[in-house]
C-alpha cells in the first residue's frame, strides 16, 4: 500500500465507517419497530402514519450520516397539484432525498426486485409503491398503468428518474419514456430535478455514506399535452431543465 493510499483511506475511515455503522443501526431499529407498527396499520388500512414514522426515521438516518441538503425552487411546486417529479440519479440516497422534500404524497416506480427485500418490500406495496419489470415493454406498460391509475383516483404525485439507474461516472445519462408516457397519460405537469453533490457522498456499488452536502433545486413545472403521443418535446425540455442545474453547482 502506498504511503498516499494509506494516508487518504486514514483520512476517510473515521468520517465515513462510524456515520455508516450509525445509519445502518438506525435501519436495523427501523425495521424492528416496523413490525408491529405494519400489522397495525394493515389491520386498520392506514398509510398516513406508516409515511409519518418512515420520513421520521429517515431524517434520522440523515442526521447519523451527515447528510447536509441546499434545497431551492420549492416555491414551484403547488402542495395541492399532482406532479411527475423527473429527477437525474447519482446515488441510493437520491430516492429517499427525494421523498423527504417533495412536499405532497409522493410515489415511486422501483423495479421488482427491491420489492423482494423481507419487510421493506412489504411495506412498499403496502404503501402503495409501484414495481416494474424491465424486461419488457408489456411489463412497462402495466407499471404505467397502475401509476395512472393511483394518480386518478388517490391523488399521488410520482418520482420518476428518467435516466432508469444511477449513473456510473456522475454523468447525466440517455433517458427512457416510459414516465413521459405517464405524465402525458395522466395529463400531469413535470417537475425537473437537479441534484448534485450525491454521487461522492454515496457512488454506485458503494456500500459507505460519506458526511457532506447535497444540492437539490426543483424547477418550474412542464406542462405535458395529455394524450399517448411522442413525447420527445417532453423530454428534452425537461433535460434542459436538469442539466441546467447541473451546469449551475458544475
Amino acid at each position: 500500500m502506498s504511503p498516499t493510499f494509506g494516508n487518504r483511506l486514514c483520512a476517510i475511515i473515521p468520517s465515513v465507517y462510524p456515520r455508516t455503522i450509525l445509519a445502518g443501526l438506525a435501519i436495523v431499529v427501523f425495521l424492528l419497530l416496523l413490525l408491529p407498527l405494519l400489522l397495525v396499520c394493515f389491520l386498520l388500512r392506514l398509510r398516513k402514519p406508516l409515511f409519518a414514522f418512515a420520513k421520521a426515521i429517515l431524517r434520522l438516518i440523515q442526521a447519523f450520516a451527515g447528510l447536509k441538503v441546499d434545497v431551492s425552487g420549492l416555491e414551484n411546486v403547488d402542495r395541492r397539484s399532482i406532479y411527475v417529479f423527473m429527477s437525474n440519479h447519482l446515488s441510493f440516497i437520491d430516492g429517499p432525498l427525494l421523498f423527504l422534500l417533495i412536499p405532497q404524497p409522493a410515489r415511486v416506480i422501483l423495479k421488482k426486485q427491491i420489492f423482494r427485500i423481507p419487510i421493506l418490500g412489504q411495506c412498499m406495496r403496502f404503501a402503495d409503491f409501484v414495481p416494474v419489470d424491465r424486461k419488457g415493454v408489456r411489463q412497462g406498460r402495466k407499471a404505467i398503468d397502475r401509476a395512472i391509475s393511483l394518480m386518478r383516483t388517490k391523488k399521488y404525485s410520482f418520482l420518476i428518474f428518467p435516466e432508469g439507474t444511477r449513473s456510473r461516472d456522475g454523468r447525466l445519462q440517455p433517458f427512457k419514456r416510459g414516465g413521459f408516457f405517464l405524465a402525458q397519460a395522466a395529463g400531469a405537469p413535470v417537475v425537473p430535478v437537479s441534484i448534485t453533490g450525491t454521487y461522492s457522498l454515496m457512488p454506485r456499488g458503494s456500500l459507505f455514506i460519506r458526511p457532506g452536502r447535497a444540492r437539490v433545486r426543483f424547477h418550474p413545472p412542464l406542462i405535458s399535452k395529455k394524450g399517448d403521443g411522442d413525447p420527445a418535446e417532453l423530454m428534452a425540455g425537461t433535460r434542459e431543465a436538469i442539466v441546467s442545474g447541473l451546469a449551475e453547482e458544475g
